[in-house]
């Protein structure tokens, strides 16, 4: 059996934080208010796949935009030989 170790694509899962975003009608700034951010630079970064939220941000988008973590996250895969 030959293992597929799950790797997140960040462009893509920004990507995703992007659609959901605007599917529910919140703009970057709100996300950040609701989130408990001073600044919205954190969302942006997400979006623009420069970075990842928390686990405890994950979990908060999430509930915000009603759907489960695994549906924010993209995954991509690597053989086990690879990494």
């Amino acid at each position: 059996m030959r293992f597929r170790y799950p790797v997140i694509d960040v462009e893509k899962t920004g990507k995703r934080i992007e659609e959901l975003r605007k599917k529910r009608g919140f703009k970057v700034r709100e996300i950040a208010v609701l989130m408990g951010f001073q600044e919205p630079q954190a969302v942006y970064k997400w979006q623009q796949g420069k970075a990842l939220p928390s686990l405890d941000n994950l979990f908060a988008l999430s509930r915000l935009f009603d759907v489960r973590m695994e549906d924010i996250i993209v995954e991509r895969t690597l053989s086990a030989e690879a990494a």
